[in-house]
């Protein structure tokens, strides 16, 4: 790591795709440039690339996109080859980017991943590398709902219809022996899918009982009054299962591996900082949300909300092909061919440079 960055102080719709949706809380995306990060002296360009187009949502599951760009990391591992970055609000339309080459990378959730390589019948995108597990939560209204039990007949929020937590709620749904229907939401539970940036308003006005939703939004809504009633890592192995991927146009890793391996490292290298600063790295993603959005996170929020994300290397691949059977189960998607899904040939010879263990494909990559 550069020695600067360890003495470096932060500032304090559905898509109309076939069964299953694209995840998140809105479409569109947005270009920043509010970086000051110098070229350092004698740098060259990588793949003689001006630029490598970098995609990210304005989430903390997104810590190491927010945190390697705040703190310089992809322009350091680039050389005189610029980072350009678009925020994102949904998985649609960060594909749609990839797709028509708006963007080269993105920090992705499972859902979204799946769907972008399935409905190209696997020709458009990678996973790459993990980046984050966990930050899901089921919070609820502690009036109404006590135990895991009161949920059934309760009015419970989730993202989107078909995104990475509408599946995981249906899927518990139905682990508990109770009915509903995955399209209209209703059944046993009340399935209501409210956008994120909506969610704090619609606890507050009473029309929803809770809400299966990841951080940020699960702090917010405790700092609304909601109580934490189940956090989805103690549903898996290891309480570890995938949130945030990183992916790469095949075109692109295939003319620009060079470029692909250094956001690679800057991304092993920035994962690394955050897990042995986790105080500083925090500080640096939200000054990364203020930049971009205008608002940082207040610490009643911020703070939970770190604490409950891992940020990981590692794809978790075997939990991306279940939470893909569970929505298989739940009737929103076709059984997907999900071979050749990841490459992580780049990512484990990074690894093994640093000196760190190598990870797996789960026999989804591209030689398995």
């Amino acid at each position: 790591m550069p020695a600067r960055i360890s003495l470096r102080r932060s500032l304090a719709a559905i898509a109309a795709l076939p069964l299953l949706t694209l995840a998140a809380c809105g479409y569109g995306s947005e270009s920043t440039d509010n970086d000051t990060t110098e070229v350092a002296a004698g740098a060259e360009k990588i793949d003689g690339l001006d630029s490598v187009r970098i995609g990210y949502f304005g989430n903390l599951t997104h810590a190491t996109a927010l945190v390697g760009r705040e703190q310089g990391i992809f322009q350091d591992e680039l050389g005189a080859t610029k980072p350009e970055y678009s925020t994102f609000n949904a998985g649609p339309s960060e594909i749609e980017a990839l797709n028509s080459g708006s963007i080269d990378i993105g920090w992705i959730g499972p859902s979204p991943a799946i769907n972008g390589f399935t409905q190209s019948g696997g020709k458009n995108l990678r996973i790459i590398s993990g980046s984050a597990s966990g930050g899901v939560k089921l919070v609820v209204n502690p009036d109404k709902i006590k135990t895991l039990d009161d949920i059934k007949g309760k009015k419970i929020a989730t993202p989107q219809l078909g995104n990475t937590q509408d599946i995981a709620f249906l899927n518990w749904i139905k682990e508990q022996g109770w009915k509903v229907d995955a399209e209209s939401g209703k059944g046993d539970v009340s399935v209501v899918r409210t956008e994120n940036s909506v969610a704090p308003d619609a606890y507050k006005s009473g029309s929803i009982d809770g809400a299966w939703v990841p951080e940020p939004t699960a702090s917010k809504l405790v700092a609304e009054g909601a109580k934490v009633l189940l956090d989805e890592a103690s549903l898996w192995p290891d309480e570890k299962f995938v949130i945030t991927n990183i992916i790469v146009s095949q075109k692109f890793l295939t003319e620009h591996p060079a470029a692909v391996e250094a956001v690679l490292r800057a991304a092993v290298k920035t994962n690394t900082w955050i897990n042995e600063n986790p105080d500083e790295a925090k500080a640096s993603a939200n000054a990364q949300l203020e930049a971009d959005t205008g608002k940082p996170l207040p610490a009643e929020v911020l703070d939970p909300a770190w604490e409950s994300i891992q940020i990981t290397n590692d794809p978790l691949a075997s939990t991306l092909n279940t939470q893909a059977d569970h929505a298989v189960q739940a009737g929103l998607l076709e059984e997907p061919e999900l071979t050749g899904i990841y490459d992580l040939t780049l990512l484990n010879k990074v690894l093994a440079a640093e000196g760190e263990a190598t990870v797996e494909d789960a026999g989804l990559g591209v030689s398995s």
